[in-house]
């Protein structure tokens, strides 16, 4: 049995290059969990072990009814508002899943994870569907605390194509950042647009 592999079925949405780009994105399907407060803080690193525990409690569910996948990147989006202290930041953060994972599969996945791993966030581990249409995004290589130039060049050339920015900015984490030196970090930044 083949297991999907989202990342390699849509490799133009887990790809950018080093310039950004516009390009047209559609529909997917993820699980996600939600919050307020600092990325480099033990909750949010709480939330992000609830999402894969669900996440990898899916896979092996549908893995033995012969439906198997690889547990795609983390991805997350956020409200870019820089003169908020990072305490105040909001987030929502998004694993892909297929699109024949349904709300009873999620159900069972969190009672396995909230009963056997005691991770009592994935709780609030639900389904959720974004559309985004035309995009502009970057490839952007380095620690986090250097997003800012990256980001900089993006919004400059929403600006000098006459685009406006709309929805919120969306992060997608190629490397694992648990294992991945900082200054080796990959991570597409894209910002939807009309």
């Amino acid at each position: 049995m083949e297991k999907l592999d989202l990342t390699k079925l849509f490799k133009t949405y887990y790809s950018a290059g080093k310039a950004p780009a516009l390009l047209g994105m559609g529909r997917a399907k993820y699980i996600a969990i939600s919050g307020i407060g600092d990325p480099n803080e033990q909750h949010f690193a709480d939330k992000v072990q609830a999402l894969y525990a669900t996440a990898f409690t899916i896979k092996f569910l549908h893995k033995s009814i012969r439906q198997d996948f690889v547990v795609s990147k983390l991805e997350g989006l956020w409200e870019m508002d820089e003169s908020a202290p990072r305490n105040q930041w909001k987030y929502r953060l998004l694993i892909r899943i297929p699109e024949y994972i349904k709300q009873e599969s999620l159900c069972t996945a969190i009672e396995h994870v909230v009963s056997g791993k005691q991770l009592l966030l994935a709780k609030e581990v639900e389904l959720y569907t974004m559309l985004e249409k035309d995009v502009v995004q970057v490839m952007h290589t380095g620690p986090f605390s250097t997003e800012t130039k990256t980001i900089k060049q993006l919004h400059d050339f929403i600006a000098q194509k006459g685009l406006q920015k709309t929805g919120l900015h969306h992060e997608i984490y190629l490397s694992d950042f648990r294992t991945t030196p900082p200054e080796k970090f990959k991570t597409i930044l894209r910002q939807p647009v009309e």
